[in-house]
């Protein structure tokens, strides 16, 4: 047995947390400055939650990864309490910004439980798939009640409401399901059925619905729906091949809204270039190759599993986050990890990290 952590993976991911405080800060520091008089107030608050997620990284290493296998339930519990309080104004700690309610304000933090949920689940489906083994095959034993659960999630994620994180956990939980060996036939029944209630609801939330159409055709909303997307465009085309220059980007003057969050990675394009952008998607990619090999190498099915789930729950966020910003995609509202501003989602990561790292010292040598 190998004890030691898993080098590479530790420094792909210090590695890019250093990137995310050096573009957090070039994309905020002039409309922080302008807005709230201190232009370091973004970094400042990224550096905390990069200290408070390093923390809870290597208290994540020394957990024995097998612990978490024990909490799934409790921990899938304490996320479904989470975001059903978040749905309920007359508490006192929900957050509203326009429509959306995601957020419990807490002393000094405000939280997003939908982020937390991401790795719960990861860890409930692992839990499922390595007690149910071959029995995941059947519909009513294996597959049903896994989807159930997770349905559920998805359904107050939509309530908050938040299509985005929806469609991220529907998403992560069909990739998962795949993985451990769930029937095709009974995967593909997912889209089919989910289809309908998803309509309605996009149309419900004349968001939602607004949002497909923008994509479809930016263009025709230039100044209202599609002004974002239009300028992640006009920030990546000016960049061209190696970028404007560190500091030396203009669309985060006001033009690009979310410059610091979502859309980091089209500041990423205007300052540093496609090589800038490339640079990123090698460190990411680095990260899945080590998480899979940690996930081939583990013996222990459990360990197998949340490795893979780990990795596929920061793959496919990246996969998700750049393809909105290169318009690929409509805009969904996820951060691309450890880069994009953001308390909750840069802790809930970092701390998956650390249990990655603690698997990787139990894997065999080839």
């Amino acid at each position: 047995m190998d004890k030691s952590y898993d080098r590479p993976l530790t420094i792909t991911t210090l590695v890019l947390v250093a990137i995310g405080w050096i573009m957090v800060y070039s994309s905020s520091a002039i409309t922080a400055d302008l807005t709230y008089q201190d232009g370091f107030k973004f970094l400042k608050r990224q550096l905390l939650f990069s200290f408070v997620g390093l923390v809870a990284m290597m208290a994540a290493m020394r957990i024995p990864y097998r612990w978490w296998q024990k909490c799934a339930y409790p921990l899938l519990g304490a996320s479904l309490v989470l975001l059903v309080v978040v749905l309920i104004p007359g508490l006192g700690v929900s957050h509203q910004v326009g429509v959306a309610r995601r957020w419990l304000a807490i002393p000094w933090f405000t939280m997003q439980p939908s982020e937390v949920g991401k790795l719960t689940l990861a860890i409930f489906i692992s839990y499922s798939l390595t007690k149910k083994g071959v029995k995941m095959k059947e519909f009513t034993f294996g597959f049903l009640p896994v989807v159930l659960i997770s349905g559920i999630m998805v359904l107050l994620v939509v309530l908050e409401p938040d299509m985005g994180t929806a469609v991220f956990l529907g998403t992560l939980t069909m990739v998962l399901l795949f993985l451990g060996g769930t029937r095709l036939s009974h995967l593909l029944l997912l889209p089919v059925v989910a289809l309908p209630p998803f309509y309605a609801l996009v149309h419900h939330f004349n968001y939602g619905y607004y949002r497909l159409l923008i994509f479809l055709n930016p263009w025709e909303d230039i100044q209202g729906r599609g002004f974002q997307i239009i300028q992640s465009f006009v920030a990546l085309g000016a960049g061209g091949f190696w970028g404007v220059g560190l500091g030396d980007g203009r669309q985060k003057l006001f033009f690009l809204p979310a410059a610091h969050t979502d859309f980091v990675l089209a500041i990423v394009g205007e300052e540093l270039g496609f090589l800038g952008i490339l640079g990123i998607i090698l460190f990411f990619a680095l990260f899945v190759w080590r998480a899979i090999l940690i996930a081939v190498r583990t013996e222990d099915a459990f360990g197998s599993y949340l490795a893979m789930g780990i990795g596929c729950m920061i793959g496919l966020q990246v996969l998700i986050n750049m393809g909105v910003v290169v318009g690929l995609l409509p805009t969904k509202g996820l951060t691309l990890p450890f880069v994009s501003y953001g308390g909750t989602s840069l802790i809930t990561n970092l701390a998956a990290v650390g249990i990655l790292l603690n698997i990787s010292t139990e894997v065999r040598r080839r």
